[in-house]
């Protein structure tokens, strides 16, 4: 089977980038917004990678 790495449309807050890492490495997309916003609050470099991943990573096709 092709894996492969698309932005959730089901399970999304913001742009989807947090639930389609969840269902592409099949964890709770909750455990990847806590890293995110972890992140985020140290050095605001989750802030910037929330946004390139939210640029590059695809909307998965209906």
């Amino acid at each position: 089977m092709d894996k492969k790495l698309y932005r959730s449309e089901e399970n999304k807050k913001i742009c989807g980038v947090c639930g389609g890492l969840g269902e592409y490495f099949n964890i709770d997309p909750t455990i990847i917004r806590l890293v995110w916003v972890i992140c985020a609050l140290v050095g605001g470099f989750g802030l910037l990678a929330y946004i390139l991943a939210a640029l590059i990573i695809p909307v998965k096709p209906v």
